[in-house]
């Protein structure tokens, strides 16, 4: 896909004089960097260390998302969400990490996969980079449901029509980044090109880096 004017995120690193983490979750820590800035100061940086996740908008032969309805404790509310879930295992396919966890959570499966978007969710407090998928051509997976437990066996399932998301997101009433972002960004392929134009399912990530 080209590029326009150059608008392009680069990598870049500051010199950074010390780290610690000083919290160490089942999943995620808290990391604390010393880090010297362009005029030489030296500030401290608190931020999540986060392994990475992947989103999957599944789209059925009716333009209806399959999407999930789950309680989130830190920010108390029940939100609606794409299927998704943690990169749990260093190096791990984010395709395969996004087919198990569609698995998982909906029992469905998908014939054709694309990269939809990627972006970073919070990036001044996180280091955490989400990759959203694109399934289509759905059935239901074979075999018995994955058991849920947790917050995920209070889970409600739902196929919205994608017209209806891009309206609630825009009203206010959805708020999930991953749905947010990949509701707006599969309606804006479809009015520019349509989904031959999203990038392979196997595409670089530098964020996250693996072994196809």
């Amino acid at each position: 896909m080209a590029m326009d004017n150059g608008i392009v995120d680069t990598p870049e690193s500051w010199e950074v004089i010390a780290s610690r983490t000083p919290f160490q979750g089942a999943k995620t820590a808290v990391r604390s960097d010393q880090v010297r800035m362009p005029d030489r100061a030296v500030v401290r940086r608190d931020y999540q260390a986060h392994p990475g996740s992947v989103c999957v908008l599944a789209l059925d032969e009716e333009q209806r998302v399959l999407v999930l309805r789950q309680f989130r404790h830190p920010v108390r509310h029940r939100l609606w969400e794409l299927p998704a879930g943690l990169l749990d295992v260093a190096g791990e396919n984010p395709l395969h990490a996004a087919q198990r966890e569609l698995y998982e959570e909906a029992h469905v499966k998908a014939e054709d996969w694309r990269v939809l978007v990627d972006f970073f969710s919070s990036p001044g407090g996180s280091d955490e980079a989400v990759r959203v998928f694109l399934a289509r051509d759905l059935a239901e997976a074979e075999g018995d449901r994955y058991e849920v437990s947790e917050e995920e066996a209070d889970m409600e399932i739902a196929r919205v029509p994608l017209a209806e998301l891009v309206a609630g997101v825009l009203a206010g009433r959805l708020g999930n980044p991953g749905l947010v972002s990949g509701v707006l960004a599969l309606s804006a392929a479809l009015a520019s090109g349509g989904v031959e134009t999203l990038r392979p399912a196997l595409s670089p990530w530098p964020a996250r880096p693996y072994e196809a």
